[in-house]
């Protein structure tokens, strides 16, 4: 990398910010037993966890893409966490329970957690982080119907 793009890329991101809320991850590595856990933790059916079994044993005899201009090292998959996620917590019954590192990223954001003469009625739901495909399975699924 030369001096200029390293020096960009090497300070801190002065655009946004970082709430550390507590997380559940699993640690780095893919493995059938990787899979077979966050599957588990996704409350998955036996269905799906056979098809994401049947696609890594596929993966693995692939040959990795040498893409034309294109030029980086090697990718060390196994120094990838492949499932990070809130950690569950019970239903809160106010925003009075609510983390206050949580509230304070809202009002970061613009959203204020007070409205009028008493708390905005927030429905507060786990958090889940999905990958792009299950976006776009999401969508879809939703559109038909």
């Amino acid at each position: 990398m030369s001096s200029g793009i390293e020096s960009q890329v090497l300070q801190p991101y002065k655009y946004g910010f970082v709430t550390d809320i507590e997380s559940e991850t699993v640690p780095p590595g893919l493995s059938e037993d990787v899979i077979r856990l966050i599957s588990q933790k996704k409350g998955e059916p036996a269905w799906m966890l056979d098809w994401r079994l049947k696609a890594y044993r596929n993966w693995l005899k692939m040959p990795e893409p040498h893409w034309a201009n294109v030029q980086y090292g090697p990718i060390d998959y196994q120094a990838i966490s492949y499932y990070a996620a809130p950690k569950q917590r019970p239903k809160l019954d106010s925003l009075e329970q609510v983390d206050p590192k949580l509230l304070e990223t809202f009002e970061k954001l613009g959203i204020p957690s007070r409205s009028g003469n008493g708390w905005r009625a927030w429905r507060w739901t786990p958090c889940s982080i999905r990958s792009p495909s299950q976006r776009r399975s999401a969508r879809s699924s939703r559109s038909m119907g």
